[in-house]
Formats: structure tokens, sequence, C-alpha cells
């Protein structure tokens, strides 16, 4: 196969940040996505209508003439969130998700939730209208190996929350374990999982031997061989709990090369060619339409986009860095050619 044609992707995990960054990194997603479920976590964090409609508006000012491209808006749930708030903002059409961060556990996530029972009354009504949560599934004791958080995690508040708030729908984003495959696999359609580009291709090896690699560094951590082998599992098995959530999340060089550096993958140039070589390799070319196309409209209840996507067996010529008025942003690196480019 030399081409193949697909509905247009969606990427449902994309940190599009804000000012320069966001009109540096905006036209990588737009050139190749219709739509993104857009991260809330800026600072200060978007936890109101009002401020998911002003991002929203910044976003679509920032998008070059000729690009269609459309921002799904969510909101931070902090425990001061209102129910009423984020029901209006729904029924406006205006948010498709509230995004759960446990205080601490990623870039920005100060204002997340360390009490969970606070924030009980803004679940029940999310799940009286529909609201998906998306989480980030970590927790973020200290005592808890950075390996092991992800699993501690569904065991001590994602399970839970799920039996207390039935109904509920959520989305496990960016998974990054066998034990996540194996509880997503498990549950009916009210949940769903997304598998990044990155968790597709590293290990923790790439991050850590020969050492320190931090453009490879992003949270979650990628984890053990055997995880990622699951996730591939997962990705090109065409179970359509699982899509792709790109977690594409730039910061510059400077940032990232800090002795305390920044989390985050930028992906979004070139996460295409590389599941369409990951699925090619694992002999799933079929399933790629389904991942990155058809599961997220599908559990998000979203047409799947009319206008289509073609790739084409050729080595893509891609930028290694993308330049922002605040420095260059180093485009994650697959560790390999990659002979497929999007046309």
């Amino acid at each position: 196969m030399t081409t193949l044609t697909i509905a247009r992707p969606d990427d449902w995990h994309l940190h599009l940040r804000d000012g320069a960054m966001m009109r540096a990194v905006l036209p990588w997603t737009a050139r190749d996505f219709a739509r993104a479920i857009i991260m809330p976590n800026l600072v200060p964090p978007v936890v109101t209508g009002a401020q998911a409609a002003a991002y929203r508006d910044r976003i679509l000012s920032a998008l070059p003439d000729g690009m269609a491209f459309e921002p799904l808006m969510t909101l931070y749930l902090t425990e001061d969130t209102d129910a009423d708030d984020v029901a209006a903002a729904h029924e406006s059409g205006l948010v498709k998700a509230v995004k759960l961060y446990p205080a601490g556990a990623t870039t920005n996530s100060a204002s997340g939730v360390t009490n969970f029972d606070t924030v009980r009354p803004v679940l029940d009504r999310m799940a009286d209208i529909g609201l998906p949560l998306c989480v980030h599934g970590e927790v973020t004791d200290h005592d808890i190996d950075i390996f092991d958080r992800e699993a501690v995690f569904i065991d001590r508040i994602l399970d839970p929350i799920r039996r207390t708030t039935p109904g509920l729908r959520v989305v496990m984003e960016h998974i990054t374990t066998s034990d996540a495959v194996d509880y997503a696999s498990a549950q009916d359609d009210t949940l769903g999982a997304t598998i990044t580009t990155h968790h597709l291709v590293i290990n923790r090896n790439h991050i850590l031997a020969g050492g320190i690699k931090p453009h490879y560094y992003c949270l979650p951590v990628a984890k053990r061989e055997e995880h990622r082998l699951a996730l591939r599992k997962a990705a090109t098995s065409g179970e359509k709990r699982f899509f792709l959530g790109t977690d594409s999340a730039p910061h510059t060089d400077a940032n990232k090369l800090l002795p305390c550096g920044c989390a985050g993958c930028f992906t979004a140039p070139n996460t295409l060619p590389i599941l369409a070589q990951v699925f090619e390799e694992d002999g799933a070319l079929d399933k790629l339409e389904g991942f990155t196309s058809k599961n997220g409209p599908a559990f998000y209840g979203l047409p799947v986009n009319a206008d289509t996507l073609t790739l084409t067996k050729s080595a893509p010529d891609l930028p290694s860095h993308v330049d922002t008025d605040d420095g260059p942003v180093t485009v994650f690196d697959p560790g390999f050619d990659l002979h497929w480019r999007v046309t």
C-alpha cells in the first residue's frame, strides 16, 4: 500500500498554550486535524465558561487564513467549580468536557483537586447532563513511585469515582500502562481511553539509558517496554474505546533543558506519519482510521468529519524545531526514519 485516505482525524487531547507559543504551534495541528479537545491548564487555568469562551476566541483569532479547525473547549475542575456554570457552558455547546488534574500531577496543575469529595456535586451534575470527565490518571503522593502512580490512581480514585457516580462518562487520558489497558477493556461504553503518539514509540529507556534525554520526558512518564507493547496492541486492535489524544505539549528548549525541566513532547507536526508507520509495522493500517478519526467522535457524540486526509508512502519533509517568539520548540524525534507523509 502506497497511499491511504482516511476521514480527517481529530486530536482528543491537545495543549496549545497561549500567546506567542499558541500562534506558532496551532498551524501544525490545524494542518492535519479538524478538531481537538483543548486542555485548560493555562496560567491562570480556564475554570469558567466565560474564560473558555475567551480562550476559544483567542485560538480562532490565531488560526491562519484558509485553515479550518474547531477547538473543543474544556474546563479545569477545581474544588470551587460551580456546577451551574459548567452546565450552562455545556448547554451552550461551548464546553465538551471537564478536566480533572490531581493537584501537582503535571504542568500547571497546582489548582487541581486534592479532596475529591468536594467535587462530587459537580460530577453528579455532569453525569446527569452527559458531560464527559477527562482525567489525568496519576496520584501525586510522594510515597508512591512515579512509575506506579497510574495503577494506584485507578484503584484509589478512578474506580471509586465511577462507582459512586454511575453514568458519568469518563476518558482515561494518555494511558501508559497495561493496568490501564486492562481496566479500560473491562468497562462499559461510558469509559474511553486516549493513547498518545509518543507512548506508542518510547519506553523509559529512551529517557534514561545512555544519558538523560529531556525531550522524551513527559507526564505521565513512559514506562517499561511491556507497557508500551500493551498500548500498541490496544491502539491497533480496532477496539472502539481507544482513540488518539496526542497530548502534544510544546515547551521551549530553554524550559525543557532546565535543571528541573518541563514535561511534554511536541508531536503535532509528525503524529500522523509516526502513527501510519506504527500501524503498518503491526499489520493494522486498516485500523488507523478508527483510532484517529472515528472512535473519538463516537465517544463524544459528534459526527465523523466529512472531509478526508491522504497519507502517501514517502519521506515527509518536517522540521526538527518550530520557532516561536519565546524561543525554539523541538519536535518529537521517534528515533527512526519516517516513510509516510500527509499529502
